[in-house]
């Protein structure tokens, strides 16, 4: 069973404040935010099976691109090697396609839409 950190708590102890999530946006230390969201939210379901994020309830087809589905199999692939954890190159994909929706603010997306538009 994994403890959670009261993050408070430590901040307090240390004589610091707390300011909000810092995010890891890539090279290393996003790798590390990216294996350690894995493995924190990932558990094996009751019956057996592939771990995954027991939130992950709806089933969808995405279309890609060969290159794209090379590349998340590739970073997979990584994360299986450094992380010893089982992931598959969709479930990568769901993570980061969670991730990029949690941090995306309303200009953010009106942006991308006039980029793609424009």
């Amino acid at each position: 069973m994994t403890k959670k950190l009261d993050m408070a708590k430590i901040a307090k102890a240390l004589g610091a404040e707390r300011r909000g999530k810092v995010r890891a946006k890539g090279g290393h230390f996003g790798a590390l935010a990216l294996l350690a969201d894995v493995q924190a939210r990932f558990r094996v379901p009751e019956g057996g099976g592939r771990a995954t994020d027991p939130a992950w309830t709806e089933r969808r087809l995405v279309a890609l691109a060969p290159a794209t589905l090379r590349r998340l199999g590739a970073l997979a692939a990584k994360v299986r090697k450094h992380g010893g954890v089982q992931l598959a190159p969709m479930q990568l994909a769901a993570l980061l396609l969670e991730k990029t929706t949690t941090q995306l603010s309303e200009e953010d997306a009106k942006e991308l839409l006039l980029r793609d538009v424009g």
